[in-house]
C-alpha cells in the first residue's frame, strides 16, 4: 500500500487533535498556599512548566509597627486615661451605686432590660449628662487659665448634686482623684489651680482639670469618663440583681451609642443647658440613706 504525503498529513493532524483534546481536558492547575503567597503551576502543551507568584491580600507579617503609627503625645494621653479611669485607680468608686441599690430593692431594676433602661435615662437625661457638661467646662477653664470661671463651675457642680449621699460620692471621689494625681501624676500648675477653687472639686471637675493640665485631649477624656461612669454603675448592679459577667457586658454594649451621644451633647452644651429629668433616680439616691440593708454608700 502506497502512503502518500496527503495520508501522512491527515494522520498527523488527527493525532494532534486527539492529543490537544486530552491535554485540554487534563490541564493541571495546582494552587498551593505559602506564607503570604499563592503559587500556581500550570502545565500546557509544548511549554515548559511555569510558576506564577502573586501576593496574597490576606498576608500578615511579623514586621514591627513603626513608632510613627502612634505619636508619642497620643500614646501618653491614652496611657493616662486608661490609668486614671480604670477601676483599679483608687478613688473608691466601687463603694457607691448612685441610688441603684434602692432601685433594685424597690423593684425598678430587676434584669438586663430594666437596668439598661434605667442607666440610659441616667446617662442621657440625668447625672451622666450633667457630669459630662461640668467636665467639659472645667477642662476648658483650666486649659485657658481662667481661675474665676473654674471656681464658678466648681461651685455650681457641687450645688447641682440632688442628695447628701450623692454629694458625698462625688466630692470624696474628686478629692481622692486630686490627691492621687498630685502624688503620682503631678502637673505644672495643679496646686495653684486647686487652691484657686474655694469649693472642693467634685469628681467630673477634678477629672477635667487634671486632663487639661496634662494636655490630654478633651474629647477622648470625656468619652473615657462616661465609659468609666457607666461601667461602675453596671458593676454595682451586677452585685445587687445579681448579673453574670456576660450579661453585664451585654448592658455595656447596649449603652455604647448612648455614651457617644451624651459626650457629643456635652461638648456643645452651655451651663444653661444643664438639667435633669430623672426624678425617680434622684428619689432613689434620697431614699437610699434610710434603706434598711445597704452594701453601698450611695
Amino acid at each position: 500500500m502506497r502512503i502518500t504525503i496527503m495520508h501522512i498529513m491527515i494522520t498527523v493532524t488527527t493525532i494532534m487533535a486527539i492529543i490537544t483534546m486530552i491535554i485540554t481536558a487534563t490541564t493541571i492547575i495546582m494552587p498551593r498556599m505559602t506564607m503570604g503567597t499563592i503559587i500556581i503551576t500550570t502545565m500546557s502543551i509544548a511549554t515548559i512548566p511555569t510558576i506564577t507568584t502573586a501576593t496574597s491580600m490576606l498576608t500578615t507579617t511579623n514586621e514591627p509597627v513603626g513608632a510613627g503609627d502612634l505619636a508619642e503625645r497620643e500614646a501618653a494621653a491614652l496611657y493616662r486615661l486608661m490609668t486614671w479611669l480604670s477601676p483599679a485607680f483608687p478613688v473608691g468608686g466601687f463603694s457607691y451605686s448612685s441610688g441603684i441599690e434602692w432601685a433594685v430593692e424597690a423593684g425598678d431594676i430587676t434584669d438586663i432590660a430594666t437596668l439598661a433602661d434605667w442607666l440610659d435615662a441616667m446617662l442621657g437625661d440625668g447625672s451622666g449628662f450633667c457630669d459630662a457638661t461640668f467636665l467639659v467646662h472645667a477642662y476648658r477653664a483650666a486649659d485657658a487659665g481662667e481661675g474665676t470661671s473654674l471656681n464658678d463651675i466648681a461651685e455650681l457642680a457641687a450645688a447641682f448634686v440632688p442628695s447628701r449621699e450623692r454629694q458625698l460620692e462625688t466630692t470624696s471621689q474628686g478629692r481622692a482623684f486630686i490627691d492621687i494625681t498630685r502624688a503620682a501624676w503631678d502637673a505644672d500648675g495643679l496646686d495653684a489651680t486647686v487652691a484657686a477653687c474655694r469649693t472642693p472639686m467634685v469628681y467630673p471637675v477634678a477629672v477635667g482639670v487634671v486632663a487639661a493640665l496634662h494636655g490630654v485631649p478633651l474629647a477622648p477624656t470625656l468619652h473615657a469618663f462616661l465609659h468609666a461612669l457607666v461601667s461602675n454603675w453596671i458593676s454595682a448592679a451586677s452585685r445587687l440583681i445579681p448579673l453574670g459577667q456576660t450579661d453585664s457586658q451585654r448592658v455595656l454594649v447596649s449603652l455604647e451609642a448612648a455614651v457617644a451621644a451624651t459626650a457629643n451633647r456635652a461638648l456643645s452644651a452651655t451651663l444653661d443647658d444643664l438639667g435633669g429629668a430623672t426624678f425617680r433616680a434622684d428619689l432613689a439616691s434620697l431614699r437610699h440613706e434610710a434603706q434598711y440593708t445597704r452594701l453601698f454608700r450611695s
